[in-house]
Order: structure tokens, then sequence, then C-alpha cells
């Protein structure tokens, strides 16, 4: 019977990793003359992870702690649905958890680059659920500004969803 450091070794090299889902919804507005004046719905749903835990936990790697993550994005006024592609950075050492990603709408090329801000552990209900985003399109001419929410009554779904891969 292999012993319990024999076993953790075949998993380590099995290239284990992992994937969780998860939901924001929120606002956005768009800069005046690119999209209806005022406030508009804005959501994602997002399965993020990493393939391979050594890559990802590893400092010395250029993807410590960044995750692939893919879903689908509905910006009110310019798209519904539509899939998006990007990464996660789980970026603690400076304070922040940064969304990238891009889709299409309407034939055209779109970036989100959002952050969670300010990730102190006594302020965590608040910096871990609050994303704060820019959208702009391929050029990088800002379209929209957004505030959306991990709202903590997802949080059993979203524990739950935690798989590993």
């Amino acid at each position: 019977m292999p012993s319990f450091t024999e076993a953790l070794r075949k998993l380590w090299d099995r290239h284990l990793g992992f994937l969780v889902d998860e939901e924001m919804v929120g606002e956005h507005e768009f800069e005046p003359g690119l999209g209806p004046p005022g406030k508009h719905p804005m959501s994602f749903t997002a399965t993020w992870g990493a393939k391979d835990l050594r890559t990802y936990l590893n400092p010395l790697k250029g993807a410590y702690l960044v995750g692939d993550l893919e879903g689908n994005v509905t910006v009110g006024g310019l798209c519904r649905n539509a899939p998006c592609k990007g990464s996660i950075e789980l970026s603690y050492l400076s304070g922040k958890l940064i969304y990238r990603f891009d889709f299409r709408a309407r034939g055209k090329a779109y970036h989100f680059l959002g952050e969670k801000r300010n990730i102190r552990p006594w302020n965590l209900h608040v910096s871990h659920t609050t994303l704060y985003g820019d959208l702009t399109d391929a050029s990088g001419r800002l379209v929209s500004r957004s505030v959306t929410r991990f709202h903590l009554r997802a949080l059993p779904a979203m524990v739950l969803s935690f798989r590993l891969v």
C-alpha cells in the first residue's frame, strides 16, 4: 500500500488542475456617443482555473496564480450571452484580482479588463465581490465602464462547482 506522500506525489505528477464557476452581475454605462445613454445591465458567467497546479502555484513561472477563463458575457445595449475567453490573475501581493477577456459583438472585437481592488483580510466581503471594469474596442478606445458583483448568496454554488481536472 502506497504511503500518503507517495499518493500525493502521484497526484502531483498527473498535472492536476482545477476549475470553478463564477457569476458576476451588475451594470455598465457607455461612454458618450458609443451606445444608449444611462445605465444598462451587465453580467458574465465564467469557468476559470488552471490545467496544471505545478505551474499555477510556482512563483518562478510566468503564469503564477494566472488561470484560464471562459464563459459568456451580456452587455446591455451591445450583446447577449456572447462567448468570451481570457484569464484571471490572483495578484494578492498587489491587492488585486484581475479579470481579462475578449469577445465579439456585432462583428467587432472587444476587450474587458476588470479588477477586484484593495484585497485585504478585513474587507473580503467587499473586495472579493466587487469588480470594476473597463470595456474597450479593438483600437483600445474606452466603450464603457462597469461595476459587477459576486453575490454572496451564490457562494455555495461556486464552492460546489469546484472540481479537480
